[in-house]
């Protein structure tokens, strides 16, 4: 493929949710001659040589999407067009797309299903998805290709046996997360001590951290991405309760860094097999006897569990394999 163009929210490095897009960038640079990246925003992010990025930010809503038109107008003709994350890329894009017959692809993986969505799965050439149960409709068009996982930047950390459990919970402050339940589950469990890190991006999630602070606990915002390996290395387990249909990127991380997940969603089935780490999501009392097994297993137990996690992920959900996947829909 000579010319790709790839529209998304933000390139920034330092983004507590979007930096993860830069390597998925980097994986399609190295598959094809030029990448253009359309995006509300940039500040950095180390891009090979054959990436343009270009910027429609505007003050308004009307700007940025007079802007988007513009810059996209600038950048096609090109071989594929894949929006990252936002259906509205899609209806903005597919009057200046399709007629040209360029295959239109949409990366969704989310358990909300709006209207906007339901539109731009029918304006959309293909859907890719981690999997076909992380899109929310049921569509012909759902290409399943794995997270996108960038294992390269997560080391396997050898945890050295030590006196109780830390248990730690990445992520935005939403109620769609189910923190509530893994805090009172982690008071039910002796020696476990629980980590919080995330951001609070909008009203929603502001009003949901103030609820969970009254519960006692210490809520830390978010880290830079960089520090996020040296988080998964001093953690015995992340523990994840996010609401079915949407995989948590972050569980791949972790488990990209030989770190055990402990989760309620059931789409980590094909990563968990063979080992019980799932839990009810609703219910601290099915997550507090999944604690008190982990925490009595031996080192040599759990290091094999976070091995076999950071093969499989290398294996199914690595940003190489994502970035296949992406091409491969788009031909």
């Amino acid at each position: 493929m000579r010319r790709l163009i790839f529209l998304t929210q933000a390139v920034d490095p330092a983004h507590p949710a979007l930096a993860a897009t830069i390597p998925k960038i980097r994986a399609l640079a190295a598959r094809v001659d030029e990448v253009v990246v359309l995006a509300q925003s940039a500040d950095g992010g180390d891009l090979p040589d054959n990436v343009e990025v270009r910027t429609f930010g505007a003050a308004s809503r009307p700007g940025r999407l007079v802007h988007f038109e513009r810059e996209l107008v600038r950048a096609l003709p090109g071989d594929a067009v894949v929006a990252h994350m936002i259906p509205v890329y899609v209806l903005l894009a597919a009057p200046l797309v399709r007629p040209r017959r360029i295959p239109l692809l949409l990366w969704y993986t989310h358990w909300k299903a709006s209207a906007q969505l339901r539109a731009a799965e029918r304006l959309a050439t293909a859907i890719v998805s981690v999997d076909a149960r992380s899109f929310p409709l049921d569509s012909a068009k759902v290409r399943p290709i794995g997270h996108g996982i960038d294992v390269s930047e997560f080391a396997c950390t050898e945890r050295a046996a030590r006196p109780g459990l830390r248990a730690l919970v990445l992520g935005r402050y939403s109620p769609a997360k189910g923190i509530e339940t893994i805090l009172r589950a982690a008071r039910e469990v002796e020696g476990v001590q629980v980590e919080l890190h995330g951001a609070a991006l909008n009203e929603l999630e502001r009003r949901h951290r103030e609820e969970l602070a009254r519960l006692g606990v210490a809520l830390d915002d978010a880290v830079p991405r960089a520090e996020v390996p040296g988080l998964f290395a001093r953690s015995d387990v992340l523990v994840n309760n996010m609401e079915a249909g949407a995989p948590d990127k972050v569980v791949y991380e972790a488990a990209a860094a030989c770190l055990p997940v402990i989760a309620s969603n059931p789409v980590f089935d094909d990563l968990f097999a063979g080992y019980p780490l799932f839990f009810d999501r609703d219910s601290p009392e099915s997550l507090a006897e999944r604690l008190r097994w982990f925490a009595a297993l031996g080192t040599h137990e759990r290091a094999e569990i976070g091995r076999t996690l950071r093969e499989r992920v290398a294996k199914r959900h690595s940003v190489d394999t994502w970035a296949d996947g992406v091409l491969a829909a788009a031909a």
